[in-house]
């Protein structure tokens, strides 16, 4: 079983740049991908980007192309979700998630087995 365990959201200003965390224990972090994903209120979650073991292959979904960044620490265990550029359409709550690597890395909620708790990322204008 995989804990997910992410942090990092809180109340900022639209242009502002924030970075979220999560911290994977239960399995080798090696071994998985992982994602970030979010859900405003009245709409269903939604991908926002994911990546793969070696953190060098992205994906994202075209809305925060260019202004969000996955990377993770593979030595802490550790991966992130940093932010510019925020608009008040980034409102959401953020959640993690990860799935075992295989051979491709998930983009839909539905390839995701572990789950972090969702952490509220508010952006006001």
């Amino acid at each position: 079983q995989v804990r997910l365990v992410e942090s990092g959201g809180r109340l900022v200003q639209a242009g502002d740049t924030l970075q979220l965390t999560c911290i994977a224990s239960g399995r080798p972090f090696t071994s998985l991908a992982v994602g970030w994903f979010r859900q405003s209120p009245g709409k269903e979650r939604e991908f926002v980007a994911a990546t793969r073991i070696s953190g060098e292959s992205t994906y994202y979904h075209d809305s925060v192309k260019g202004r969000f960044t996955i990377y993770r620490d593979n030595a802490w265990s550790k991966f992130y979700l940093r932010m510019n550029a925020l608009k008040s359409e980034d409102t959401a709550v953020y959640y993690c998630a990860a799935h075992e690597a295989g051979d491709y890395t998930g983009v839909l909620e539905s390839q995701f087995p572990y789950w972090g708790q969702g952490t509220q990322v508010t952006v006001s204008s």
